[in-house]
């Protein structure tokens, strides 16, 4: 396993409760891995240290987590070397590393998406902008950290984001080019699927809580809470999403001679039972991980191996019933600076919980200690029943976890609350 966050501890944590019973590895991994698997000192960005320790150990699979070693190639790197690996190699990892790419394909596509502009010029994006008027979403062409979208609701905002970008460079190389489209109202919703080249599964939708403030005030972030199923997204919708979004860009794709394996993500945005897509990611989302796979039933390696052999069927895939929530917390001053090295209490309480799993994202061990080494330090994931009691469940380990300056938000799926009302 490749990555060092809260989705490579669910996704080593799922593996590792596979019926073959593997030996896990993660690179790095982090203080929750450590406990299902064997960390390894090597950075998810170092490609040529991961492939050196594949080459000289050999597993029988490697699975990457983040988008970044995707995008620099490391599957590619390992196909080359012989060694199975679950992820897109670079060229189809594009439809995350470029948002102008993405879109190119959507729209060659047919795919449903927002109307958008692309620039590298301050000036004439600002004047667009001027034209078009707000509210605007301004996002940064490249990888960005889940940071790199922003959504304007003046004029003078958008302003901002496009100087940031393209003239302060607060994104580096990602901002040398932004898109610029037009603002979709509804809910949004993930839908992350399982595709082999030709065929697709998709996987139980869930919803994204992207802003630091209950409400969804506050900046983006990587995402502070998830839950899964999503009922915004209604049953009858699924053979849309299917055929409208993942059918026709892997279509278009293969019709640029690119083969996609691994897991696709759709973030959507649904409207009176409209969908459009808002942006694909080439990876397991993070934290829709956390919330989706204590549903998945079963194992998960032959899903994962059948990606590769091209041989992917739907009964790979079976889901539990109870929903699940996820509730992240953060570090003080997350999405911004924030101090490491905080000493957290109660995860053993929290673990032992009803239905309860604790997921590391920012921590690592000191001594016999757990402490925080991150922006965003654990998911805490909890089955329910139903979903009031899965938001009881989460919150109450949320209770017992203490770290100085822990902020969460404290109204994870209430949106679906108030659509079983």
């Amino acid at each position: 396993m490749a990555g060092g966050g809260g989705r490579e501890h669910a996704l080593a944590w799922k593996i590792a409760a596979d019926s073959s019973r593997p030996e896990v590895y993660c690179a790095p991994g982090n203080a929750g891995t450590a406990e299902v698997a064997r960390n390894i000192p090597i950075a998810a960005e170092d490609i040529s240290g991961i492939v050196s320790w594949a080459r000289a150990n050999n597993p029988d699979l490697v699975v990457v987590g983040p988008e970044a070693p995707l995008c620099a190639g490391l599957a590619d790197r390992l196909i080359a070397e012989g060694i199975r690996v679950f992820g897109p190699t670079a060229d189809a990892a594009m439809i995350e590393g470029s948002k102008v790419f993405s879109k190119e394909v959507m729209q060659a596509a047919g795919v449903p998406t927002a109307e958008a502009r692309v620039f590298s010029d301050a000036a004439e994006a600002k004047a667009w902008v001027r034209r078009r008027g707000a509210p605007i979403v301004v996002k940064a062409d490249g990888l960005a950290a889940g940071k790199g979208v922003t959504v304007c609701r003046t004029v003078e905002e958008a302003e901002t984001a496009i100087e940031d970008a393209l003239t302060r460079a607060v994104f580096g190389d990602a901002g040398n080019r932004v898109i610029v489209e037009e603002c979709l109202e509804g809910e949004e919703a993930s839908i992350l699927a399982l595709v082999d080249g030709s065929r697709i599964v998709m996987l139980a939708s869930a919803q994204d809580h992207k802003r630091i403030f209950d409400g969804d005030r506050g900046p983006n972030t990587g995402g502070m809470g998830a839950y899964s199923p999503a009922p915004v997204v209604a049953a009858e919708m699924l053979a849309a999403i299917r055929e409208q979004v993942f059918e026709r860009t892997l279509a278009e794709l293969r019709r640029r001679c690119i083969v996609y394996k691994g897991v696709l993500y759709a973030g959507l945005m649904i409207s009176r039972g409209r969908i459009n897509v808002l942006e694909f990611n080439c990876r397991f989302g993070d934290p829709e991980t956390q919330a989706i796979l204590p549903r998945w039933d079963g194992d998960i390696l032959p899903a994962l191996n059948a990606c590769i052999d091209g041989n992917l069927r739907e009964d790979m895939v079976k889901w539990r019933p109870e929903p699940a929530v996820c509730v992240v917390m953060a570090s003080e001053g997350y999405p911004g600076s924030y101090k490491k090295g905080a000493l957290i209490e109660g995860l053993d309480r929290a673990a032992a919980m009803a239905g309860v799993a604790v997921f590391h994202a920012g921590t690592r061990r000191e001594g016999g200690a757990v402490v925080t080494s991150g922006g965003r330090v654990l998911g805490v994931t909890a089955l329910g029943a139903d979903l009031p009691e899965a938001v009881r469940r989460a919150y109450d380990a949320v209770s017992v976890i203490r770290f100085n300056g822990a902020q969460w938000r404290r109204d994870i799926a209430a949106r679906a609350l108030i659509l079983k009302k």
